[in-house]
């Protein structure tokens, strides 16, 4: 055995560069084609195809780990493309009637919409807009306390802090009286408080499960949730009839009360009616896909509403790496080459890729007004200064940035001629736009538009205008700093 030994030993010592290179071939070359074939992206294909080739080993394994979107394509779409139509339920018909109250353009809009979104636009919806966590809480705590047979909870960021603390008795109570409590959050928004709020919430017994929380290799020390891809979703229903969804995670950073008055910003909205439903069918697949438990529609779904007035068309936008990729950023881009007036957007992370903000650019171009407002303090500093390594390209154009002076501005909020307004989850980044799972609404209602153009409005008031001459006056060392982060941001 020893003369084998020596022999093998010697035989790799010889040719271990000529067998290093067949084991490279063989690892990168099928992870190459396998990138090359699947990546939708020619910039993102083109990047692991010479990360992969550059480092066969650590490329493909990298590769392997956060590369390959694994997780949905073969389970959660199948099962909405099956049960989608089985269970939402309407008692309203589709709005088919748009041009009667809206200007031409919005038709052609509404068909976008119905070719990227399985949801169909339904009118018979309430809305109400809820700014800071001071009008948005309460109003959440109290459809919790007035619950009767369910509620249903989706949150990125659920905090253990006295807000937090404030949710989770209000829906201790709740199960205490009978009703059916289920609560979802993000494997890694959970991480942003400690000791984290999921057990928390099962010490009383509440059903609670976290999104994404799959191991990606088995050795112990590896562990990790797949931290790539997460539901940045936020969803409150309560007995299928009132729903919540917006901007807002739960955080006391959010409440005056807890801030000595200076609490950051948000806005959140209340829905009443069909789109409902269209909430409550996004949560119960995310619920179904991470858990296996199917909720039934009779019983988490209302089939009657007493629906006040005002009532206007609504319908959900869902999006995220998997059969529903890039579905905001296809609404986004048809909306803003419709618009003909102004476009207002309130983002607290700008970074548009070159295909929306070459819609941006030519609808200035072409005379529309375009005002967008971003934190002149991010609570983010790496993707404030990516945000700041392009802004030039969307100033350049004729576009009106403003660097909000407030309290950090969570919102999502973007309307088009004072007619359609897109609010929800989505960020206008790489993240939100590619990776993250989330949730939007839009609106067809002139008062709503007019509600939020107001909010983006009082920020313009009182914020900086961004030149390309107060861009031009930041030290050269910012400035390189800034493209060095920038070169990262699909990553941030």
């Amino acid at each position: 055995m020893s003369i084998l030994s020596e022999q093998l030993t010697g035989f790799f010592l010889d040719y271990w560069p000529h067998i290093a290179l067949i084991l490279s071939l063989a690892i990168s070359i099928p992870t190459a084609i396998h990138a090359a074939m699947n990546k939708k992206e020619v910039r993102a294909a083109i990047g692991w195809v010479g990360v992969i080739i550059l480092s066969p080993f650590a490329g493909s394994i990298l590769y392997l780990i956060v590369g390959i979107n694994r997780v949905r394509h073969s389970q959660i779409t199948e099962l909405r493309d099956t049960h989608i139509k089985e269970y939402v339920s309407y008692s309203s018909p589709p709005v088919t009637d748009l041009e009667k109250t809206f200007s031409a353009p919005f038709s052609s809009l509404q068909i976008l919409g119905d070719r990227i979104s399985h949801f169909q636009l339904r009118s018979g919806n309430h809305i109400q807009v809820l700014v800071s966590g001071d009008e948005s809480y309460p109003a959440m705590l109290e459809a919790i306390e007035s619950a009767e047979h369910s509620i249903a909870l989706q949150s990125y960021i659920f905090d253990n802090d006295r807000i937090g603390k404030q949710f989770v008795d209000a829906l201790v109570r709740a199960q205490a009286r009978g009703v059916q409590v289920r609560v979802l959050i993000d494997a890694i928004g959970v991480k942003y408080s400690h000791p984290p709020v999921h057990r928390l919430l099962r010490q009383h017994g509440i059903r609670c499960a976290l999104f994404m929380s799959i191991s990606l290799l088995p050795t112990s020390f590896l562990r990790s949730p797949y931290a790539n891809l997460r539901s940045h979703r936020k969803i409150l229903i309560v007995d299928g009839r009132i729903a919540f969804t917006g901007g807002m995670n739960i955080r006391e950073g959010f409440c005056s009360q807890y801030t000595n008055n200076h609490p950051a910003q948000d806005t959140h909205f209340s829905f009443e009616g069909p789109v409902v439903l269209q909430l409550m069918s996004t949560f119960a697949h995310d619920w179904e896909f991470t858990t296996n438990e199917n909720l039934s529609y009779d019983f988490w779904c209302a089939c009657v509403w007493k629906t006040p007035e005002p009532q206007v068309p609504a319908r959900c936008i869902r999006s995220g790496p998997d059969r529903f990729l890039a579905s905001t950023h296809s609404m986004l881009q048809g909306a803003f080459a419709i618009a003909t007036k102004h476009i207002r957007i309130q983002s607290p992370y700008f970074l548009p890729d070159q295909v929306l903000m070459g819609a941006l650019t030519t609808a200035a171009r072409r005379g529309v007004r375009v005002d967008i407002v971003i934190p002149k303090h991010n609570n983010l500093r790496l993707v404030n200064a990516a945000m700041m390594a392009q802004i030039d390209q969307i100033i350049e154009s004729g576009c009106h940035v403003w660097l909000d002076t407030g309290p950090f501005n969570h919102s999502k909020l973007i309307t088009i001629d004072g007619q359609w307004s897109y609010v929800g989850s989505s960020n206008l980044d790489p993240r939100s736009l590619r990776l993250n799972f989330e949730i939007d609404i839009e609106i067809y209602c002139h008062n709503t538009a007019q509600k939020i153009e107001g909010l983006i409005d009082s920020c313009i008031a009182s914020s900086e205008n961004l030149t390309l001459e107060s861009l031009a006056q930041q030290p050269y060392k910012k400035r390189l700093m800034n493209r060095v982060v920038w070169l990262a941001s699909p990553y941030l």
